[in-house]
């Protein structure tokens, strides 16, 4: 993009409340985001809960709760489209009255044979125009006990073309679509005022775009087929379109597309196995979008370098590692408190009591380099205040005779010395000299006994962050 955009940037993000954000949709919410903060212009929320059938208030939350989660703050809305049904069906008659949509009776039963003698004939399958008013044309008798849908008439020749923001110049012949359904009776949508009919999505979606003067449009690539439709519905109303900017779809390790369908996981179950929202924006930024060669960036870093430019026009790969990566390295760079606050959330969810706020930072301080998201990090933070249960084999291959006796008589140093890593370590130094043992026949059974696994950081330290009288009680079965 060479520039800024003529006019104030006013961006949104339009999701369905028929499922949980999904990722795909949260990266393009990102994209309309970063961009309207680029360019301090403004970012929309509407909710499109058209399909009344499948939208959910629970799928609704979800996606407010992610996008707070996210850190993706709106100026303006929840707009929700169903509490605007009145405005598109001022603007359905405005139409009709201008000649831009008119009324269709056709029923179920008639479609279905139009299509089948179309494909019969070999032709590719679209509404007829038979009931589209034409100079000279006869309209028959609206059959009796039918309600009508209305239909947008399309331009019958020429060509749609615009320059997308992210693919380039597009350009799709008017011939290629049909006259567009834009709404359907209220009796076929269970709508909140039984005298008005539902819109469908390529009508509502260009009314709202409209009436909330959204500059520019980011959102996949599968809505590219509609765009036609939308511009041209646009021009009939005597309204430039947004710029639009279709971004590729994400795949998944299979290859196929990530879809809510296909059982992708939503963004918050991503907050629940512990991933930092920064780690979760910066990886989703990078499947499409490169600034250089920079790997993590800052939420703060983005908006000032998201200009439009550098989206790629492939479709980018999900990679759980990289993702486990980069939230790697955001775990590492928070501060001691609040990666505290996090661990004791997740303890609190599995009933454990996360006890003194200093011991558990000091925890997560020393356990971090060794864990990817939050919840790996409770699992080392659960061993200083829940019971551990060493597995079999590692009591059989590490609990020696030898080492019991070393654990006893370090059990009862450990009883007087001062409860310090140094102490601690210099009581452990004591034990080894004085039943000649080595520090690998000793240490991994005291691991074993007391954090219930083989490996940890040096023990002194790990030993230091319990509380003396648990470290007593689990080397007691020494």
């Amino acid at each position: 993009m060479s520039g800024p955009p003529a006019s104030p940037v006013r961006t949104r993000i339009a999701p369905s409340p028929t499922g949980f954000l999904h990722l795909g949709t949260a990266r393009t919410a990102l994209y309309s985001w970063a961009f309207a903060r680029h360019h301090g212009g403004q970012f929309i929320l509407r909710i499109e809960d058209t399909d009344v059938a499948r939208s959910t208030a629970e799928a609704t939350g979800q996606i407010i709760e992610a996008m707070r989660w996210l850190g993706l703050d709106w100026d303006e809305g929840p707009f929700f489209q169903m509490q605007r049904l009145a405005r598109y069906h001022e603007v359905v008659e405005q139409m009709i009255a201008a000649g831009t949509a008119y009324r269709c009776w056709c029923t179920p039963e008639e479609l279905d044979a139009m299509r089948e003698a179309q494909r019969a004939r070999g032709e590719k399958t679209r509404y007829d125009g038979r009931w589209r008013p034409a100079p000279g044309k006869g309209r028959p008798e609206p059959p009796a006990g039918v309600q009508p849908v209305v239909r947008f008439a399309n331009p019958p020749s020429g060509v749609v073309r615009w320059d997308d923001l992210v693919k380039g110049p597009i350009a799709i012949d008017n011939e290629e679509i049909d006259d567009l359904i834009i709404l359907r009776p209220a009796s076929e949508g269970a709508a909140a005022d039984g005298a008005f009919g539902v819109p469908t999505y390529n009508f509502a979606v260009v009314v709202d775009d409209l009436d909330m003067r959204i500059t520019h449009v980011y959102r996949g690539d599968e809505h590219i087929n509609n765009t036609p439709w939308q511009i041209n519905i646009f021009r009939a109303l005597g309204a430039p379109p947004p710029q639009y900017g279709h971004c590729p779809i994400i795949l998944g390790d299979d290859g196929l597309k990530l879809s809510k369908r296909r059982g992708a996981v939503s963004v918050t179950a991503y907050r629940d196995l512990g991933y930092l929202p920064e780690a979760m924006l910066n990886y989703l930024a990078r499947l499409g979008w490169s600034h250089g060669d920079e790997e993590l960036f800052s939420r703060e870093q983005m908006v000032h370098w998201f200009d439009g430019s550098h989206l790629a026009r492939s479709p980018a790969q999900w990679d759980p590692a990289k993702l486990a990566w980069v939230n790697a390295q955001w775990l590492r760079r928070a501060d001691d408190a609040r990666r505290a606050a996090l661990v004791g959330d997740q303890l609190a969810g599995r009933g454990v009591v996360a006890g003194d706020g200093t011991v558990l930072a000091r925890a997560c301080a020393l356990f971090k380099d060794r864990c990817t998201t939050v919840v790996e990090l409770a699992d080392w933070a659960a061993m200083l205040r829940a019971d551990v249960q060493p597995r079999p084999e590692d009591l059989a291959t590490h609990l020696t005779e030898a080492a019991r006796a070393g654990l006893r008589d370090l059990r009862e140093r450990l009883a007087a010395v001062e409860w310090t890593a140094p102490a601690i370590a210099a009581a452990m130094q004591q034990t080894l000299a004085a039943h000649r043992l080595r520090m690998p026949q000793l240490a991994p059974a005291l691991r074993v006994l007391v954090c219930g696994r083989t490996q940890t950081p040096s023990i002194d330290a790990v030993l230091a962050l319990f509380d003396r009288d648990t470290v007593l009680g689990r080397l007691a079965a020494a």
